[in-house]
């Protein structure tokens, strides 16, 4: 599903460079549960961003599902993105201005379907995270524990190939988080 051989991301310094990837070896099988761990500032999350192809490497080869990712546009990423990935964001990353459903639902309409059916599919994931009766509440409205529950049903909802996550289960008790674990 994820093959990553010799990847190095540098950011640049001033006139110097920061090598913050040195030669990344990293093979995910569909359906393997990997953790990425290490201290702060180690590279998990420029990691994280490139395999989510929300940054680009420097040198190395990256696989998603078989095609290489290089020099994509925009579209071609966020179509990819789209089809394969779902996000958990440490930060949440949820839009202040819609409500739970419609923060949920709104990958769903980046591909392509119905109102009707991304209205029942995202009420059904925040069934299963147990906040269906919170659908039509605010970021501002929700509790940290329930805005992560919603980020959680937003990555999961598209079915995605592939979920990357920043501390997903951080704001929740143990009993949400191994609720959680099991959808």
């Amino acid at each position: 599903m994820i093959r990553i051989e010799n990847l190095h991301k540098s950011y640049p310094i001033g006139k110097d460079k920061l090598h913050v990837l040195k030669g990344i070896n990293l093979h995910i099988k569909e359906g393997e549960f990997v953790a990425i761990m290490g201290s702060s500032g180690s590279g998990k999350s420029t990691l994280l961003n490139i395999v989510g192809l929300l940054d680009s490497h420097d040198e190395g080869d990256y696989f998603l599902n078989g095609l290489k990712i290089e020099n994509l546009n925009e579209k071609k990423a966020a179509n990819l993105r789209n089809k394969f990935l779902g996000f958990v964001f440490q930060s949440f990353n949820l839009i202040s201005y819609k409500t739970a459903l419609e923060n949920v639902a709104l990958p769903l309409y980046y591909s392509g379907l119905g109102r009707k059916e991304r209205t029942e599919r995202a009420l059904l994931y925040l069934e299963k995270v147990g906040l269906r009766d919170w659908a039509h509440h605010l970021p501002n409205e929700l509790s940290g524990g329930q805005k992560q529950r919603v980020a959680i049903a937003r990555a999961l909802v598209t079915k995605p190939k592939v979920v990357l996550a920043d501390e997903p289960t951080g704001a929740l008790d143990s009993t949400t988080t191994d609720s959680v674990w099991n959808f």
